[in-house]
């Protein structure tokens, strides 16, 4: 007789792994951490500088991953009245709250990175 796994169906839990669900699917993609990463290390961000410093993405992934930020109110996008036409990317207040937990995956990476190959600290 095969056990059944014991799930928590708590009113809390719910909540909490909906929540859970909601920031996967706002974040997900292997670009958008990469994006807000270099967007809180470097402030307002152009395109192309964007495109520079977020290494191995396209034109086509970096505009499709900067639109899904802007929808989500996580990034801004102002166009600047220059001739060429300059956007510049920065993010929102409430993107800026995320900088804590991708502080914590850095370090969480770090650490793993030494753990599995030994590697020291830069």
């Amino acid at each position: 007789m095969k056990k059944k796994a014991v799930v928590n169906n708590t009113p809390v839990c719910q909540v909490r792994m909906q929540a859970i669900s909601d920031t996967m699917s706002v974040l997900s993609g292997k670009w958008k951490f990469h994006i807000l990463g270099t967007l809180i290390e470097g402030n307002k961000l152009g395109f192309m500088d964007l495109l520079r410093e977020v290494n191995g993405i396209g034109t086509k992934m970096l505009s499709k991953e900067l639109q899904d930020l802007e929808m989500n109110h996580l990034i801004n996008r102002n166009v600047m009245n220059t001739k060429p036409i300059t956007v510049e990317y920065s993010l929102t207040e409430y993107g800026k709250t995320l900088a804590p937990l991708i502080d914590e995956l850095a370090k969480w990476g770090v650490q793993y990175r030494q753990s599995i190959y030994g590697l020291e600290r830069d």
